[in-house]
Formats: structure tokens, C-alpha cells, sequence
């Protein structure tokens, strides 16, 4: 009957201590394409209820919610492992949004399949990042500058699992990378300056993504999404506290029904 309704298996939590994420490093060993970020999480929410939520859309490998180390509270978001892609498929289509404790939650998948979102380089490197920030402050961020493509990446201490204070983002366009490189680096983020450039390309002898042959194959990619088709990637140009943000940048259209500027 309904057994796959009916919670976590016994012996779960200590499968998930066996397994955490810190130990096996960020993206290893975990299927990425059958696996969802949960992002928004009410400061209630355990794993133990994430489990029970998700396991009606399909069998759950694994559930993880990084902690802080020294209050042990949770920062708001977790990533669940599920079967197969097309259960993490089906779990964001219905649980997208569902609200837990009065928030609604957010789902994405922590990887596209890469021939579909077509990784294109646009990948960047932050740097001085302060302790305090996350995967999820990351996302937050940059993602004001277009689609962010994988679930930003921090370089952490496989033991302890603090910041290393680096990571990097990865984005679907090189206009939004750059916009980013150019918006964000040496701005503050929790109180330091951080570095923005493009990353070095794994297998390379130093060679930085973002080169003029990496755009020219980004600008033919049959995969490429429209500008059209992008979400709104900028703060609104010229905000005092970004300084830089509207330079070089087109202006933002004007809304419907609105002339446009003489």
C-alpha cells in the first residue's frame, strides 16, 4: 500500500552521518542531475521533515541540510538526493512554492544537464569571501545578474566543512558573467571586499574561462537562450550603494504602456 508515504526508513539519520556532505566533498558521489536545492527553509524545518515531504514524490537517497557549526542552526537550505532525474523532476513541478511553517519554499535543480543548459565557460571566481557567507547568499547575489546554471560552489575544509573563502558561480551567458565581474568586484559582501574574475579552466595551465575563442562557440551554441528569453538580471542600474553597476550596461526597457525615453 502507501509504504513509500510513510517517513524515512529506519536507520536514516545514521546513513545521512555516515554520508555528509562535508566528507564526501560538494558534488561527489551524489547523483547531481537526481538531485533538488531546497532553498527559503523556515528555521523549523529538520530533515527528517524534508524527507517526508519529498518521499511522496518519489524515493529519496539522501537529505542534507548544512548546519552551522557553532549554533547548529540550519542556514535555509538543503539538497535532496532522489532516485532518478525524474523524480527530482517531478518533485520541483509539484513542490515548488509549497509553503512549510507559513514560507514558501524553492526548489531548483542543484545541476542541469549540461548539454541542455550548454556550460558555456561563463564561470567566475569570488574570492575574500568572509565566513559568514554561503551557497545560498551566493545564489542570492549573483543571481540578480542572470541564470545561474549549477548551485554556486564554496570551497570548504573537508574536515571542519568551514569556507575556504573562495568559491565560484557559474552562469549561462558570458553578458551576465560579465555584468557580475563588473558589478561585484571589490564590493562588500557581510562587510568584505570581495574578488571577482573569471575561474581558471580545470586541465589548464592557468588559462582563464572568458576568452574570445569561449565566446565565439558561446555566441553559435544551437542551445543558446534568446537575451529576450532571460529573467531581469540587473538591479536597477545606478543604485548609489553599487557604483560601476550601470556602466556599459543598455538601459532597462520601459514598462508596458509607458513611452519610451526621448
Amino acid at each position: 500500500g502507501g509504504q513509500s508515504l510513510a517517513g524515512p526508513p529506519r536507520g536514516w539519520r545514521k546513513h545521512l552521518r555516515h554520508r555528509p556532505m562535508g566528507e564526501r566533498g560538494v558534488g561527489f558521489d551524489r547523483n547531481q542531475e537526481a538531485t533538488c536545492f531546497v532553498g527559503d527553509l523556515d528555521s523549523q524545518v529538520d530533515e527528517s521533515l524534508l524527507w517526508e515531504l519529498c518521499v511522496q514524490c518519489g524515493p529519496v537517497v539522501d537529505v542534507h541540510i548544512p548546519k552551522d557549526k557553532l549554533t547548529q542552526q540550519h542556514m535555509g537550505f538543503g539538497f535532496v538526493e532522489f532516485k532518478g532525474q525524474a523524480d527530482a523532476e517531478y518533485a520541483i513541478k509539484v513542490l515548488n512554492m509549497i509553503k512549510l511553517f507559513g514560507k514558501p519554499i524553492r526548489l531548483n535543480p542543484a545541476s542541469k544537464d549540461t548539454a541542455e543548459t550548454a556550460d558555456v565557460g561563463a564561470n567566475i571566481f569570488v574570492g575574500n569571501l568572509d565566513a559568514e557567507v554561503d551557497e545560498k547568499l551566493l545564489y542570492d547575489t549573483f543571481s540578480a545578474f542572470g541564470l545561474i546554471v549549477t548551485t554556486p560552489k564554496i570551497m570548504r575544509d573537508p574536515e571542519t566543512g568551514n569556507s575556504r573563502g573562495f568559491g565560484f558561480v557559474s552562469f549561462d551567458s558570458f553578458e551576465a558573467s560579465d555584468a557580475a565581474i563588473e558589478a561585484m568586484n571589490g564590493q562588500f559582501l557581510c562587510n568584505r571586499p570581495i574578488s571577482c574574475t573569471y575561474a581558471i579552466k580545470k586541465d589548464s595551465k592557468g588559462e582563464r574561462h572568458g576568452s574570445a575563442a569561449e565566446r565565439l562557440l558561446a555566441a553559435n551554441n544551437p542551445n543558446r537562450r534568446s537575451v529576450s528569453a532571460r529573467p531581469n538580471q540587473f538591479f536597477a542600474a545606478g543604485d548609489a550603494s553599487l557604483p560601476g553597476l550601470g556602466a556599459g550596461l543598455p538601459p532597462p526597457p520601459p514598462p508596458p504602456g509607458m513611452p519610451p525615453p526621448p
